[in-house]
């Protein structure tokens, strides 16, 4: 079984490195010729286009920033289904609108190409590690005959329902995420606007009611060190929240909060901090309060 992998970008890069190492014959395409090399000096095939590369494997596997690419990539000219032979399995693990990968699968079917929607979890870090959370959408059976290739770039592979479902599933975790980095960077803020120490802060909300995972993760390393390097950058929690909005409109759904949340990140955007670490969001609710939430030095 040929594999192929589309998209070298920061997460793409270290899930292919992770399965040229693994398995025998990985063919790579990527606009970045530099990224590209990368792969081939480890012993990846490059081909020259998505349908070049679709023609010599048996599984694609996608990684891109977002809908209207995925679908250029599969549905555009050289794309992907304009190569990829009958009885072959897509993967995508890009973030993207349930709806696009759904029309997707639906244009690859006609060909008896199967589709799968695999959104991961873990960030970059976790790419590299091959410790990701996939989260995969379609046919059980499908997933069940690549699952070897799965293992190779993640730890926790989740069947979350047909196609679509792991796009839905990641955007709603997302949504939540950006969520709770906002108000952990308003609650923040306004504890130490009223005289209390940031440490003495997390110490006790971090083992109260108020606790989650924002504050766990974005609080001592970042946050108390005003350390703002990426990390998950803003830029991509605003395009994550734009995801959850879209699906919302699409279904009727009034997405109060997240609408609310992503223009809290669009302000970020807007002073400078798009690529830096969604923490960093931080920096908005500081300017209003005119404090700092950093940890004193020792004295």
């Amino acid at each position: 079984m040929r594999i192929g992998f589309i998209g070298l970008g920061a997460m793409g890069k270290g899930m292919a490195t992770n399965l040229v190492k693994s398995v025998n014959q990985l063919v790579v395409y990527d606009i970045n010729i530099a990224v590209v090399n990368e792969l081939k000096e480890l012993g990846a095939e490059v081909a020259k286009s998505p349908k070049d590369l679709a023609e010599k494997v048996d599984v694609i596997m996608t990684s891109l920033p977002n809908s209207q690419i995925v679908q250029m990539t599969m549905l555009g000219e050289n794309g992907v289904l304009e190569g990829a032979k009958p009885g072959s399995v897509i993967v995508d693990f890009s973030s993207i609108t349930p709806k696009t990968i759904q029309h997707i699968a639906r244009e690859a079917n006609k060909k008896d190409i199967e589709v799968l929607d695999a959104p991961v979890s873990g960030g970059q870090i976790g790419a590299e590690k091959g410790t990701l959370t996939i989260m995969v959408g379609g046919k059980e059976e499908v997933l069940n005959k690549i699952l070897p290739l799965l293992n190779c770039v993640g730890t926790s592979i989740k069947h979350v329902g047909d196609v679509g479902a792991g796009d839905t599933i990641k955007l709603v975790n997302n949504l939540l995420l950006g969520v709770n980095m906002a108000a952990v960077s308003e609650a923040l803020t306004l504890g130490v606007k009223a005289g209390l120490k940031p440490e003495i802060l997390y110490d006790v909300i971090s083992q109260s009611s108020g606790n989650s995972y924002a504050l766990k993760a974005k609080y001592e390393k970042f946050i108390a060190k005003g350390n703002f390097e990426p990390g998950f950058m803003i830029d991509l929690q605003y395009k994550d929240l734009q995801l959850a909005i879209d699906t919302a409109k699409d279904l009727q759904f009034p997405l109060l909060i997240g609408n609310l949340a992503q223009q809290l990140y669009e302000i970020a955007r807007a002073e400078g901090n798009g690529n830096k670490d969604i923490s960093a969001i931080i920096n908005t609710f500081e300017n209003w309060g005119q404090v700092k939430v950093r940890e004193r030095e020792a004295e």
